[in-house]
């Protein structure tokens, strides 16, 4: 809401870091909260739902925020969506019953364990070793900075992109650019979060299988929507990115809590955003404008979905090489904290 009273850039700058930091809080927050809801069984499907979210509010939200600023100004915006965003979280904040931690992953146990009386604490230092001595953890770690490269040359270059090989306006170009993306991940995230807990039933590394089928997939359309001359086929190939797309961000946090202890679980998605969208998400908008220069923006473009195939590979070595015994680990585990009471 601060925003709206933004005199300067400096102002603008400000509020909207700070609501950046906000933000950060929220998705930790609430991947740890689902999984202690929600078991193996379905713990895909719900954070699939989550997900959607995402892509319904990105859409809707730029659609009433052009409309209340056509009319209104631009500042109304900011005072609707955030005073909605302070409702929400009294609302939340009175409603909302967090379940004991590890509380799902306990009932999942064949001894049907209760949940611990004292939740244990784990240290950063703790946690680092844990990152480090889980391979797992840590493929999908670089593979989450690899998706979010690509996926920032989405939301950065796609707009300039559009505008100067269709001559779209600069509102057509920067709708064209989310709108067929998300709008058809609303669809692959309840899907891939369906796959995911199919395939982990029969396999351990299930979950991580079907992002490594979703990136993969990825890859060939947004290679294609870059490199096409035909409008009419750019927007087929990002209604298919969309799709794909959607399979592996339905699973990002729920493959990496198959192997990590619940108490860890916060920390893990926090660093897991905070790595992906510096190392990942912050070197893509530069390497792309450098590497437009000297080959143009559409084969700088499709150059980048090759990180989508790095991405697929790392989670195929994840699902078929370590998850078994990461997953085994952490099971092993949480029986052994349950049969002492801890």
């Amino acid at each position: 809401m601060a925003t709206a009273i933004s005199r300067t850039f400096v102002h603008l700058l400000f509020f909207r870091a700070s609501e950046g930091l906000g933000e950060a809080v929220y998705f930790p927050a609430s991947m740890s909260l689902i999984s202690d809801y929600h078991g193996k069984a379905t713990r895909s499907r719900a954070m699939g739902t989550h997900q959607t979210s995402v892509y319904i509010g990105t859409i809707a939200g730029g659609f009433f925020a052009g409309l209340i600023g056509q009319h209104y100004g631009w500042r109304s915006s900011f005072v609707v969506f955030g005073g909605c965003g302070i409702l929400l979280g009294l609302v939340l904040n009175k409603f909302l019953i967090e379940p004991a931690r590890g509380a799902a992953d306990r009932a999942d146990l064949a001894a049907g364990a209760p949940p611990p009386v004292t939740p244990r604490r784990m240290s950063i230092p703790e946690f680092l070793k844990l990152v480090w001595s889980t391979p797992t953890l840590m493929l999908c770690m670089v593979a989450f900075m690899c998706e979010n490269f690509t996926a920032m040359v989405l939301f950065t270059w796609m707009p300039t992109f559009l505008y100067q090989k269709y001559h779209l306006s600069l509102a057509m170009a920067g709708l064209t650019a989310t709108l067929y993306v998300q709008a058809t991940s609303i669809l692959g995230s309840p899907i891939g979060g369906w796959m995911a807990d199919t395939f982990r039933k029969r396999l351990p590394g299930g979950r991580i299988l079907v992002q490594a089928i979703g990136i993969f997939f990825e890859a060939p359309f947004a290679a294609w929507c870059a490199l096409t001359g035909s409008l009419h086929w750019l927007i087929v190939s990002l209604l298919l990115w969309g799709i794909f797309k959607g399979f592996y961000e339905a699973n990002i946090f729920a493959s990496v809590f198959d192997v990590v202890r619940p108490e860890a679980r916060g920390t893990a998605a926090g660093f897991m955003n905070m790595t992906g969208w510096l190392a990942g998400g912050g070197s893509a908008p530069v390497i792309v404008g450098l590497l437009a220069d000297r080959i143009g923006l559409s084969h700088a473009m499709a150059a980048t979905a090759s990180s989508y195939v790095v991405a697929s590979v790392l989670l195929l070595i994840a699902a078929l090489k370590f998850a078994r015994r990461d997953t085994d680990r952490m099971q092993l585990a949480l029986t052994t904290d349950a049969l002492a009471g801890v």
